[in-house]
């Protein structure tokens, strides 16, 4: 299994505009970040979770070459805005439709935001289309299995990722967005040789876990590697990968994970 990291910033990005503090202005290229993004590869089946409004420049960035399924984690714009660059993917799926995952609230945003490209195919060549699907707790695939949990994030639940590769055993968690992980979250992300948790700085915050409840988190998860995304401009790379735990770092833009 093959891990992408395509975006690891806020709804702001970082650099934020107008802001000349010291991570805005960094030179250390792993404190530019986009908004968040990953994309899963497993035995060669190719899972794009969630779009940013950079989509397409993160795509052109890390060589992503397409994608057979999509899941939205929640419809907040810095993860729903660049969905309709999917287009070049449906193309190359021979103008079928790209299935689209999310929860409930994510599927009826993602038809008030592009009600032309829902259907079995495009209404034109090159426009997007999308099937769209309720994810469900366990979404079996040829190459693995993705299962999902629900986490809180303010007034929506976002959807937690477990994914498992079937000819390695590998499994993966992704864990953005949320205030708190569940004792039902935990559990399922139990054996992860690597977990991702929304960290977002160090002040409190009503709908994102902080840096040290992240770390929390990870260390009932008791992955191997622990990785923290969704950072602001509050946090620097380096100052930051060295105060955290051993075992547990800040993800950066462009991060590959083998598995």
């Amino acid at each position: 299994m093959e891990v992408i990291f395509l975006g690891t910033g806020t709804s702001q990005g970082v650099p934020m505009i107008a802001c000349d503090c010291a991570v805005c202005t960094s030179a250390d290229p792993r404190d530019r970040r986009t908004r968040t993004s990953i994309h899963v590869v497993m035995n060669g089946l190719r899972v794009q979770v969630d779009a940013a409004p950079e989509f397409r420049l993160q795509c052109l960035r890390e060589n992503i070459r397409g994608a057979d399924h999509f899941i939205l984690t929640h419809g907040h714009a810095d993860h729903i805005a660049g969905m309709d660059d999917l287009r070049r993917f449906c193309d190359q799926l021979g103008g079928t439709a790209l299935p689209v995952y999310s929860t409930e609230a994510g599927l009826t945003r993602v038809r008030a935001m592009f009600p032309y490209a829902i259907g079995e195919r495009p209404t034109a060549k090159g426009y997007a289309a999308f099937r769209l699907a309720p994810l469900p707790a366990r979404l079996e695939l040829p190459q693995g299995v993705i299962e999902s949990v629900l986490l809180p994030h303010g007034e929506v639940e976002t959807l937690g990722l477990v994914f498992t590769e079937r000819s390695t055993g590998s499994k993966f968690a992704y864990y953005t967005d949320c205030k708190t992980v569940p004792p039902a979250a935990i559990a399922l992300a139990r054996g992860s040789a690597a977990v991702v948790l929304d960290g977002l700085r160090e002040l409190p915050h009503p709908t994102h876990m902080t840096i040290a409840e992240a770390v929390a988190v990870a260390r009932e998860i008791a992955a191997p590697r622990a990785l923290l995304t969704h950072l602001t401009h509050l946090s620097g790379h380096a100052a930051l990968a060295a105060a955290l735990p051993p075992g547990i770092k800040p993800a950066h833009d462009g991060l590959r994970l083998k598995l």
